[in-house]
């Protein structure tokens, strides 16, 4: 089993932070192309541009809204529901707003201890952690936003910065304004 300790709390929710925010200027990227190119079969992973921030919100929600809180039969259910599987951007929204609140309601819960639970989902083999659960959503996302990434390349249309450092700016920036008002 991998090494539990790989991650601390606070370290978890700093990754938890940069996923979102990273995943947020990509989707601003995208809801400015017109609606033909975000829903355009680019022959990626997940098809389309919105398919694959569709399929990044999956991830996260499987992993950290069901298999750590050991609702993997919730999962199962919620698949088949319309809800999951939104078409446009009105049904997308209510849904990637339950997905984020989601996290970071499973982010403000962490401990230590937590992180080094045991968890287990139906299509991956083998026994991992929470801590495992987090890296997973995160290393899983960044390999997708590669792809979009890819598209927009390949469309000659910039794409928007997904590094640590630069997201993480943003994060703490975000955070001293957030203390500057209190």
């Amino acid at each position: 089993m991998p090494n539990p300790a790989l991650l601390s709390v606070p370290t978890a929710r700093r990754i938890l932070a940069y996923d979102r925010a990273v995943f947020g200027r990509f989707e601003r990227r995208i809801r400015r192309l017109p609606r033909r190119a975000a829903f355009a079969n680019r022959e990626i992973g997940h098809h389309s541009y919105f398919g694959t921030l569709v399929h990044i919100l999956h991830v996260h929600e499987a992993w950290l809204t069901y298999v750590v809180p050991g609702r993997v039969r919730d999962l199962v259910k919620a698949e088949t529901s319309g809800e999951r599987n939104p078409k446009d951007w009105a049904s997308y929204d209510p849904y990637a707003k339950k997905v984020w609140d989601g996290v970071a309601e499973f982010g403000s819960t962490l401990t230590d201890r937590e992180l080094r639970r045991v968890v287990r989902a139906p299509w991956m083999a083998g026994r991992y952690t929470v801590a495992d659960a987090v890296l997973q959503s995160t290393i899983e996302e960044a390999h997708h936003l590669g792809e979009i990434i890819g598209g927009l390349w390949q469309e000659d249309r910039e794409s928007p910065d997904m590094t640590w450092i630069e997201v993480g700016r943003e994060i703490g920036a975000g955070s001293a304004r957030a203390r500057r008002r209190r």
